[in-house]
């Protein structure tokens, strides 16, 4: 291993200049992120490197509030027709956040600016394609057709700013833009959203839950592929992994813990609970048992009442507990029973 001795000997050496080294150090640091503080067996997690990066995204907020502000108090006089003006500022913002992203992305590395840059480059293209292409007196009126196009492209510029600058938590809005677009569509249709539970209530009668569960089955597969091609997760691979787990996780876990709760399946929910706890163990992901945590509280407090609940409730928080101190434990052991059965070289291996 090259060690910054190593790098200052070679600059004083004339061997490299000391921007070159510096270069080599930024692009190890960027490469090791936040794994190499991590124990063995943890789960890579990085919102950000450092509170510089915590300041700029401050600076970034403050940016395109004034942006906006200072464009609506120049221009809003002057243009009459609002959507064109929606779709020049919007057009602007998204070339502002590309040369952003062109700098505090592919040339600093930095992981909280790039997560803000993302989220407003999302804002401006949704904002700016929907502003363009959509029909604001029918929305008005409450006809949705002429929207499902304009996200599908906004999403589709989310794509390209995905492939350009491998901002994982880009990958998240990517699976939300998908699931806005085919609710939309839906709706646009003639389906009808009376209440947010019919967007997981198999039993409401509407195509909406299925939507949902059909889209968490769709990101949880790709989020696998992701996570199977980096299996002992030193690559971006695997942070697309992670966010796309975070939005498969709820759709899958809403929609069949709600369906059942509505059915009154609360034995069976226990049972797709735990085979949920299952697979996050299997995959070595904690996003499954983090939505899970939520419903298995509510089904407690449903069938047990006053001290009852209370004392299920401390009985899970101490069985939480013990599951992360012995994580990987447990999963050496469930890994051994299962192993015939189990791809375990596309699946991170276990330490214990």
């Amino acid at each position: 291993m090259i060690e910054r001795d190593d790098l200052r000997a070679a600059v004083s050496s004339g061997l490299i200049n000391e921007k070159q080294a510096a270069h080599l150090i930024s692009l190890a640091d960027s490469r090791r992120g936040a794994r190499a503080d991590l124990a063995i067996g943890d789960e890579p997690f990085e919102l950000f490197k450092g509170f510089n990066e915590i300041f700029i995204v401050v600076g970034l907020c403050i940016l395109a509030t004034g942006w906006y502000g200072v464009t609506a108090l120049s221009l809003g006089t002057e243009i009459v027709n609002l959507q064109n003006y929606a779709v020049m500022v919007t057009g602007i913002g998204a070339v502002v956040v590309w040369l952003l992203s062109e700098y505090f992305v592919r040339h600093r590395r930095m992981v909280a600016p790039a997560i803000a840059l993302s989220i407003m480059f999302a804002g401006n293209a949704g904002f700016g394609f929907v502003a363009s292409m959509a029909e604001l007196f029918m929305i008005g009126q409450g006809d949705l057709t002429s929207i499902p196009m304009p996200l599908l492209l906004a999403t589709g510029a989310l794509v390209v700013y995905w492939w350009r600058f491998r901002v994982p938590f880009a990958m998240a809005m990517i699976a939300v833009g998908l699931f806005a677009t085919a609710i939309v569509f839906t709706a646009a249709q003639g389906g009808e959203i009376r209440d947010p539970s019919d967007l997981f209530l198999l039993s409401a009668g509407g195509p909406f839950a299925w939507i949902t569960l059909s889209l968490g089955l769709l990101v949880f597969a790709v989020a696998m592929i992701f996570d199977m091609s980096d299996p002992h997760r030193v690559t971006r691979r695997s942070a697309n992994g992670f966010w796309l787990h975070v939005v498969a996780a709820p759709a899958l876990i809403n929609t069949i813990a709600l369906s059942l709760i509505e059915s009154d399946a609360y034995g069976v929910l226990l049972i797709v609970l735990g085979f949920f706890a299952l697979v996050a163990i299997i995959i070595d992901r904690r996003s499954f048992l983090i939505t899970a945590i939520g419903y298995v509280v509510a089904v407690t407090s449903i069938l047990f009442e006053g001290s009852g609940t209370a004392m299920t409730i401390l009985i899970l928080g101490i069985g939480l507990l013990l599951l992360g101190a012995l994580w990987e434990q447990i999963r050496a052991t469930v890994l051994h029973l299962l192993g015939g059965v189990l791809p375990l070289d596309k699946l991170p291996p276990s330490h214990a």
